[in-house]
């Protein structure tokens, strides 16, 4: 009973103490390859973007209960990574570069709250091809002998790229593939190509761009491949394997004939053709001066040794022999030269023209205008002359003055030549513009430093000949003038000029064509005049149109077309058809009279209405302008008319006028009848032209020629009073009750 008793309560003291007791949370181990534990093995990428979510811490609590993550570095090391305390979502906040960091050390911690467990970790930083190889110990300088043999190692060029693997494995090429030169790709030595060869006198540097390329490999996700680029400069050293040369060839010399003996004529020049270590250059005559001439060894000037009038030749040539020297003292190499030495006068003589008598500076001529294209003019007697021999006596002929007239021939011309002048533009040889020619001949030396020259004028005194036309200072005249103009009347003057002197410039003036017969000109002063017995009427003809000719004593013309023009005079005055007319008109329905003016042309021909005398007064209108006449607006039936009309008669006479608006004006009058009927009646008599009479009551057949139907006898009824127009027929018409059979 009593050990029962201890026994639970032993048992009650392990529950309570296993109760109390609180074990610490741990890490999960996913090992290598896992995104998700303890960070174990785990390694990342240089290239991985920062703000990357690169691992999951994850691990758990006996417990339960809820854990919390925390990562932290020494610090003196960057805090590359941040957790999230959460969830344990590792962040890469720093940017990765194994090449400076190729692992990372960092505690990860994991908490219950009571308990904490940490762990050091060792982060690997795995490589990606982010550096570009470098070249290392520039610049690169290189002195090479010029014979250096094909195929020789000249230099050698280092570059290392600090990635691993393929993206830090190096080789090389050339930039220029034309180069003289090859590199090794895995080594980095730079050779002379086979069969290539180095001159210090053509080159003596040579640029040799290298690149320096990697493997490649992957970064940010793609394959990508670095390169870079250095210079060697390949200095060229001379070496001595190249003749002199001569500089400033060809050689010319010249000796004058005031040239003292001993005086220099010209100096040869040259040089070691290895210019990197030059020897000493000495110069000989080797041939051909015959005692004349002699030359300085260690100048190269070149001097005569004779008076230019012991000299038996022109031209001599020489020909100068160059040694080169070595160090020692011996020949090494040789080269030579021809120079060419002339023997010339002075240059004092300028050219100078020659008439027949002698030297002369002005030469005058008379022509014809327009001479035949290419005609000399042979007027002219011109020598030209340079008494200098040689060069000195070579110079050119050229005419000054207006340019393409003419031209001079010869145009170069040695010592001495007959100048002769050919006419190059005919046209613009023209008495009318120019009638002189004025013109300088120049004669100018051609190869002398001197330039002498001289001038000649060359006078033209032009003559005319007919080569005009008379021409009229417009192509054609318009006149007018009144038809009542009487005959001999002047109309209008004509001018035509030809530009010709003497008898060639006089013009004669004619006039013909279809419209020219009533009209004569003056053969002189070109005055246009009416015919004495013309009689000119706008209404028949009013415009004359015909061609005047201006022609000179040769025969040569021009034409021009004269327009004329009449101008209407109020001549006729105005004309009715009939001067007693008569007219029928309709109530509401105007009538026309009308006049006729014959004259041409407005206001003459315009003609203005008007009623002069009616009886009464007050009846009718009319239409100045149109002629038309209308009752008056207050009259608009016949009872009206009547009442104002004694006796109630049915014609009226109207004196009407015509007038036009001439100056003075003219006028004409006419009577006028008119018959006045209603428009009722008109339209039930269509036709009638006589006078009705009243019918009797006796049933009639229809009468078809007047249209009027009579019914049988009339029953009492209203009464309707018809007025039948011209027929002045009254009548009454009874209806009634009854209707006709």
């Amino acid at each position: 009973m009593r050990r029962g008793r201890w026994a639970a309560l032993a048992l009650g003291l392990l529950r309570l103490c296993l109760a109390q007791a609180n074990f610490a949370p741990h890490f999960f181990d996913n090992g290598v390859g896992s995104t998700n534990g303890n960070m174990a093995l785990f390694s990342l990428p240089e290239d991985t973007p920062v703000g990357s979510h690169v691992y999951t811490l994850n691990g758990t609590d006996p417990e339960g209960d809820p854990i919390f993550y925390h990562i932290s570095f020494d610090p003196s090391a960057r805090s590359v990574f941040s957790v999230d305390p959460t969830f344990g979502n590792i962040t890469l906040v720093e940017e990765l570069d194994r090449e400076r960091e190729d692992e990372i050390e960092a505690i990860i911690s994991i908490s219950d709250g009571l308990n904490l467990v940490a762990e050091k970790v060792v982060i690997l930083v795995t490589d990606a091809n982010d550096e570009a190889p470098r070249f290392i110990q520039e610049p690169y300088v290189a002195l090479v002998p010029e014979d250096i043999p094909a195929g020789s190692s000249i230099f050698k060029v280092h570059a290392v790229d600090r990635d691993t693997g393929s993206g830090g494995s190096v080789t090389y090429f050339l930039q220029n593939l034309h180069s003289p030169f090859a590199v090794d790709r895995h080594s980095g030595v730079l050779r002379l190509q086979a069969g290539a060869t180095l001159d210090y006198e053509r080159s003596r540097t040579h640029y040799v761009i290298v690149v320096a390329k990697d493997g490649g490999g992957r970064l940010h996700g793609a394959d990508v491949v670095f390169s870079a680029t250095t210079t060697v400069t390949v200095n060229v050293e001379d070496v001595q394997d190249t003749a002199p040369v001569f500089v400033g060839t060809p050689y010319y010399g010249y000796v004058y004939e005031d040239t003292l003996p001993g005086s220099e004529v010209l100096k040869v020049v040259a040089m070691d053709g290895d210019r990197g270590k030059p020897n000493r250059i000495l110069y000989s005559l080797a041939n051909g001066s015959d005692g004349a001439f002699e030359i300085n060894e260690t100048s190269g000037d070149i001097s005569i040794t004779q008076s230019p009038a012991q000299l038996q030749r022109e031209v001599y040539e020489l020909h100068v022999q160059v040694t080169e020297m070595s160090p020692v003292g011996s020949p090494v190499a040789q080269a030579t030269v021809p120079v060419t030495i002339r023997i010339v006068d002075l240059n004092n003589h300028p050219p100078t023209f020659y008439g027949e008598s002698g030297p002369q500076n002005r030469f005058e001529l008379s022509m014809n205008e327009h001479p035949p294209q290419g005609e000399i003019l042979r007027g002219l007697k011109i020598t030209v002359n340079d008494s200098d021999q040689g060069a000195n006596a070579k110079f050119n002929l050229q005419l000054v003055g207006p340019r393409g007239i003419f031209r001079v021939v010869p145009q170069t011309v040695l010592n001495e030549a007959q100048v002769t002048i050919i006419v190059e533009n005919s046209a613009a040889i023209d008495f009318e513009k120019s009638k002189v020619l004025t013109f300088k001949l120049l004669a100018v030396e051609v190869n002398t430093p001197e330039k002498f020259s001289s001038t000649a004028d060359v006078v033209i005194q032009l003559l005319d000949t007919n080569d005009n036309v008379p021409k009229f200072d417009s192509l054609y005249y318009v006149a007018r003038i009144p038809e009542n103009a009487p005959g001999g009347s002047s109309v209008v003057a004509v001018t035509a000029v030809d530009p010709d002197t003497g008898p060639w410039g006089e013009v004669k003036y004619s006039i013909y064509g279809t419209g020219a017969d009533l009209f004569l000109i003056h053969p002189s002063t070109g005055l246009i005049y009416t015919q004495p017995w013309a009689s000119l009427d706008a209404e028949a003809t009013a415009r004359y149109n015909f061609y005047v000719k201006a022609e000179d004593m040769e025969g040569k013309y021009s034409v021009a077309e004269v327009f004329i023009t009449l101008l209407d005079v109020n001549d006729h005055p105005p004309q009715f058809g009939k001067s007693v007319q008569k007219k029928t008109m309709v109530l509401g329905t105007p009538v026309k009279i009308e006049a006729i003016d014959e004259d041409a042309e407005e206001p003459n021909n315009l003609v203005d209405y008007s009623i002069t005398h009616a009886e009464p007064a007050n009846v009718f209108d009319i239409n100045a302008h149109t002629g038309e006449i209308w009752l008056k607006n207050s009259i608009r039936s016949l009872d009206a008319l009547h009442n104002i009309t004694p006796g109630r008669d049915c014609i009226w006479s109207l004196e009407v006028q015509a007038k036009d608006r001439g100056s003075p004006s003219f006028s004409t009058t006419a009577l006028l009848k008119i018959d006045i009927t209603d428009a009722e009646v008109k339209s039930n008599f269509p036709g009638t032209t006589k006078p009705v009479r009243k019918p009797k009551f006796k049933p009639k057949k229809p009468h078809s020629s007047q249209g009027l139907f009579l019914l049988e006898p009339p029953r009492p009824a209203e009464i309707a009073l018809f007025n039948l127009s011209n027929m002045n027929l009254y009548f009454r018409v009874f209806q009634g009750a009854a209707q006709a059979s």
